[in-house]
């Protein structure tokens, strides 16, 4: 993997907890040489990311819509600052830049990018991996409910076994560096 997408709050939430695991998995990818791309925002843990990312000398590939950066929130010492009409377009355009895809903490709009590239992976759009940082059990909640929409039926385990989770940075580069897409047509099996 040459470049991550990540997804997180533009907030920093309450537990620095959550501050210093953004800090160290941007300290991560400088040191693995994998480019961040991202929101190109310079507040909550988007920009902690990229700070530590730009700090250990990493590359950044940023995307904001033209409303964020006219309240000057792009952060400025993005590599690469793409400004574009949409959050659409934005979302589209990190997920053709990256070579895989990370949430960390966040709220509404993580959740938003999350689900949306885990359906684009269930069906068949990328085959890239997609992972959760687990800072502190915070997607705990998030899996326990993914999981009872597996025994309900409404996801198939192979789907949610795509899916990498760790608690640490190290941890989770190494499960998606191994990643190995789900084969076959998921649509195929849906017709009647």
């Amino acid at each position: 993997m040459q470049s991550l997408c990540v997804f997180c709050g533009a907030t920093a939430g309450h537990d620095p907890a959550y501050r210093e695991a953004a800090q160290a998995f941007g300290q991560s990818l400088a040191e693995h040489h994998i480019e961040l791309v991202w929101g190109g925002g310079h507040v909550g843990l988007m920009g902690v990311v990229a700070d530590a990312v730009h700090a250990h000398h990493g590359r950044s590939y940023g995307v904001i819509p033209g409303f964020m950066a006219e309240r000057e929130l792009a952060h400025p010492f993005a590599t690469e600052m793409v400004v574009v009409d949409s959050m659409h377009t934005r979302k589209a355009a990190m997920a053709e830049r990256a070579q895989g895809f990370v949430a960390l903490p966040g709220g509404f709009g993580t959740l938003d990018e999350l689900f949306e590239i885990i359906t684009w992976a269930q069906l068949h759009i990328h085959h890239k991996p997609v992972g959760l940082l687990n800072v502190k059990g915070f997607f705990d909640p998030l899996l326990n409910m993914v999981r009872h929409m597996v025994h309900e039926g409404f996801i198939k385990q192979i789907h949610l076994d795509q899916l990498h989770v760790a608690d640490t940075p190290e941890a989770l580069l190494a499960s998606m560096k191994l990643h190995r897409p789900v084969e076959g047509d998921w649509l195929a099996k849906i017709k009647p």
